[in-house]
Parts: structure tokens; sequence; C-alpha cells
């Protein structure tokens, strides 16, 4: 009896345990939720300030106190951009998409392929070459600035997009996480199609490539929001005008309007908006490709 006394006593107070557990873990929840949402509000607020000044009128700007949240939306800003003759929004849009989207598909297939090769094959001085590839990660692209332009000289592209897309068109970090990833795929599936009579080509095009969609998506995103804000690399390149991509043109846009804040706000938010778009559609891509490739 004293056994079955015992053990009622402690069903009973295994639900009150569970309460104050479930308690405590609220509480610690509550703690975590309000520092995530403090970090996301202090992140944001250069955000949300810019898309804000974006709609004021110049003389609300320069209002003290300042305010977040315009007093009375204009459109004013985006008109004038728009209808500037000086500014050819529409043809900086163009360069940066045929150059970002060059890059882009080409990176895509250059990282595969060579991932797929140094994931897949035995060859002399394989790990040697792979190391060097990685290492050339840690070259800042200001040492190697001089010695690619003065290339692109020689080629006779320099002041076009063309020598924008062709420095651009591997990646050290697209092979590496390229490699990551096939080398999770079963070598069967490689050993079977070589008995199918595939070639090595189609093996590559028809069993490994179908497999990456999460890894290509992953690394598509990455390149994209890195060559859609390169600025620097452009700036050197180009001098034509019409050639600019809109990094460069916000600058330019900037320097010609430095006291209409209205206006740089405006130009900042279409060129940051293709970015979000494509960020906020294929976010949960880049989560799930990360964790197949088991890249950290």
């Amino acid at each position: 009896m004293a056994i079955l006394d015992r053990t009622s006593t402690l069903l009973k107070e295994a639900p009150a345990q569970q309460r104050r557990s479930r308690a405590r873990l609220s509480a610690g929840q509550v703690i975590i939720y309000i520092i995530l949402i403090v970090g996301i509000l202090y992140t944001l607020l250069p955000f949300l300030w810019m898309l804000g000044t974006s709609f004021k009128s110049s003389t609300e700007i320069v209002r003290m106190p300042p305010t977040l949240i315009p007093e009375k939306f204009t459109l004013s800003s985006y008109r004038t951009i728009f209808t500037d003759p000086s500014v050819p929004l529409a043809r900086f849009y163009l360069n940066s998409i045929i150059v970002t989207f060059s890059i882009v598909a080409m990176v895509l297939f250059t990282s595969s392929l060579a991932g797929f090769v140094f994931a897949k094959y035995t060859f002399f001085g394989k790990n040697l070459w792979f190391t060097l590839i990685l290492a050339t990660m840690m070259i800042p692209f200001q040492v190697i600035m001089i010695p690619l332009y003065l290339v692109l000289v020689k080629l006779g592209i320099t002041d076009s997009l063309l020598g924008l897309i062709v420095p651009g068109a591997t990646s050290a970090f697209g092979i590496f996480l390229m490699r990551q990833f096939i080398e999770s795929i079963p070598s069967e599936l490689i050993d079977a199609a070589r008995i199918d009579g595939a070639s090595e080509f189609g093996i590559y095009w028809q069993v490994i490539l179908p497999q990456m969609g999460a890894a290509l998506a992953t690394l598509g995103i990455f390149q994209f929001m890195g060559t859609w804000n390169d600025y620097l690399w452009p700036l050197i390149v180009i001098t034509t005008t019409e050639k600019r991509t809109l990094p460069i043109m916000l600058t330019w846009y900037n320097s010609q309007h430095g006291s209409r804040f209205d206006l740089t706000m405006a130009a900042s938010v279409l060129v940051i908006l293709p970015i979000v778009v494509i960020y906020f559609f294929f976010q949960r891509w880049i989560v799930r490709g990360i964790a197949l490739t088991g890249f950290k």
C-alpha cells in the first residue's frame, strides 16, 4: 500500500512539475524573442529609414526632430528620377541585368562542372589543385585588380559589359560549395550510368546536375547578390555613362544631388529592390542548400 500511495503522489505531482517547467521555458523563450526582435529592429532601422525618407518631401527630411514614418507620403522623388533625362535608369537596369545573369549562369556551369571533377574523379595533383583554388579566396581583389585590368586591355574588352562578365566566369567559393554537395551523391549512380554507355559529360548533365537544385539555387543567390552590388570593378572598367551599372549610377547620382536626400534615398531603394525580391522568394533555398552541402 505504501508503494501505491507513493506512486499516486508522484503522479499527482508530475503535472505540477511539468507546468512549472513549461513556465520556465516560456520565460526563457520570451527573453530570446525580445533579444531577437531588438536585433532585427537594429538591423532593419537603416533600411526603414531609407525607405521612409524616399517618400518624404525635401523639407520634412531636414525637420527636427526627425520622423521615421513620413507625415505626408509623396512620390515626387521617384517621378524626378524616372523623368530625369540625364539618368537613363532603364539602361542602367538593363546593364546590371545582363551582367548579373550572365555571370550567374557561367558561375553555376563552371562551378558545378569543376565540383563534379574534384568530387568524383581521381587524378594526379587533385588535392594540390583544389588547395590552390581555395587559396585564391584569401587573396584580396585589390591585389589582382591591376593585372586583371591589363589582361582586359590586351583582349580589348575594356569599357564594355563583356569586360565585366569574363573575369567573373568562375568562383572558387562556388567550386568548393559544389564539391561539398556532389560528394554526398552516391558513386553507384555514376557507375551505373557508365555501364549504360553514358559519356562523362552526359553523366554530369543527366545524372549529377538534376540532383543539385538546392545547391545551385544557393550559389546562384549568393552570386546574384554579390554581382548586383559590385561597385569597384565596374567603376574601373566602365568609362561610358550608357554602360554603367546601377551601383555606379547611385554614386554618380549622389554626387550630382548630394543635397537632395530624398532623391538619393529613392535611388537607393530602386537599386536594392531586385535583391530584396530575389531573396524574399528564394531564401528557403539558401537554408536548404547550406544544410545539404554541409557548409557551416
